[in-house]
């Protein structure tokens, strides 16, 4: 019988140091800089381009993220019927449950009716500050929307940051490269190795958030003062209650029944929720949240789909928002709207929804967009909640996040796409 070198035991994997970890330094810095912002909120304000410089790297990186992603998911497929199938998944998934998340809006504001009581008379609201909203509203047409999806070259995409037209091309791409086979192969192992050191840069990146946090955070809460929401408070209580509700009931329910639970799903990307708090930005957690769905057991390919896309067309937060403050406008001036106009709401809501995608500040856009289709409300109105709305689209942004996270894996686990035991071991 051999000797047991104790020398060469294997010792037990080091515990990282509590203050080496990505989300407690994020939280540190969102703490930091709401103290900041409120206390010296001019020091405050001028801690912008820290936020701004974040979210700048963080775009730059998406484009090539979210090419190599697809085309190399692709070029795993050799039957095209399964990715026009997963496409076609995809797109009735998200329309279904953001068809849901408006009907939350609407149900809860009739229930809450955050707006009665204020009695605004539309006539002394000041319709100038939201002229600007109004007028990219009305570009942001359907057939606007469909059209900006081609990109003006094969390569613009990759230099302007517009997701759609990246995912457009790098589908095209990755058809392209199964149909003509052998041929593509070194190429193929060119974007692999490329992927790799792509995501290597993203990990790099990822350690700067915790200053684009701070920065975001304390310009925030310097600019706006946590004392601009007090008048408006019942309502963003009301949107955020309605968010985690729909999270909770809704995409609990749809978790439950494909087997994993939605809270165990919330403190997975924590890191990534914990980014998008800080920054009001759900692209800032673009990249590695697709890498936490392959992790999660997630297909390569269905991620490369799902989660771009999603981040066009699934916009839960936003969809909930749109019909709760459209409804809080007409209460506060004492609009009394019939069911049939809150249909057509909800019908011009989820319209609009697609029509601006994309869009800087889409949640206030597709707002103006489907006020302005419902002559009933007065656009005019919009001015009530746009000191606020800075408030609001961190809810829109993490609802929109965990409803994409929950849509992949849902997706994937239909196109047996989906490692449920890899998934199970994550989610523990």
């Amino acid at each position: 019988m051999l000797p047991v070198d104790k020398e060469h035991k294997t010792s037990p994997p080091r515990k990282t140091q509590w203050y080496k970890i990505l989300y407690i330094q994020v939280i540190i810095a969102i703490i930091i800089g709401i103290l900041l912002g409120h206390y010296f909120p001019t020091a405050g304000e001028s801690m912008k381009p820290f936020g701004d410089a974040f979210i700048k790297l963080v775009k730059m990186i998406i484009s090539p993220v979210i090419f190599l992603t697809i085309v190399l998911g692709i070029a795993e497929m050799t039957n095209m019927k399964v990715m026009g199938r997963v496409i076609g998944k995809s797109l009735a998934y998200f329309l279904t449950f953001s068809t849901l998340a408006l009907a939350v809006g609407l149900l809860v504001a009739n229930i809450a009716h955050p707006g009665s009581g204020l009695n605004i008379d539309p006539a002394t609201l000041d319709s100038a500050k939201v002229d600007e909203y109004v007028q990219k509203s009305h570009d942001a047409s359907f057939t606007g929307f469909m059209m900006n999806i081609i990109p003006t070259t094969i390569v613009s995409p990759l230099t302007n940051g517009n997701i759609l037209q990246t995912l457009f091309i790098a589908v095209l791409f990755g058809i392209s490269m199964v149909l003509v086979g052998e041929k593509s192969r070194p190429l193929l192992h060119i974007f692999e190795n490329l992927s790799a050191l792509i995501f290597k840069m993203v990990s790099i990146l990822m350690r700067a958030a915790p200053i684009g946090a701070f920065g975001a955070m304390a310009f925030t809460i310097g600019k706006y003062g946590i004392g601009s929401i007090g008048n408006l408070l019942y309502l963003i209580l009301t949107f955020y209650i309605s968010s985690i509700l729909f999270i909770l009931i809704i995409l609990g329910a749809v978790s439950r029944y494909n087997g994993f639970s939605i809270i165990k799903l919330v403190k997975y990307i924590k890191e990534e929720m914990l980014l998008v708090l800080g920054t009001s930005s759900s692209e800032a957690a673009l990249p590695t949240l697709m890498q936490k769905m392959e992790k999660a057991g997630c297909k390569k390919s269905i991620v490369g789909i799902v989660v771009p896309t999603g981040y066009s067309f699934n916009l839960d937060g936003t969809n909930i928002y749109m019909t709760m403050a459209a409804l809080f406008i007409a209460q506060a001036c004492n609009i009394d709207l019939s069911l049939q106009q809150q249909v057509l709401l909800l019908l011009v809501a989820m319209l609009s929804s697609k029509g601006a995608a994309g869009v800087t500040g889409a949640g206030f856009i597709t707002l103006a967009a489907t006020i302005s289709v419902v002559p009933s409300i007065p656009v005019a109105g919009m001015a009530l909640i746009l000191g606020i709305d800075r408030f609001m689209s961190e809810c829109r942004a993490l609802t929109n996040l965990v409803g994409n996270a929950c849509a992949t894996i849902v997706i994937a686990r239909w196109e047996k796409g989906l490692d449920s035991e890899k998934l199970k071991e994550v989610l523990k």
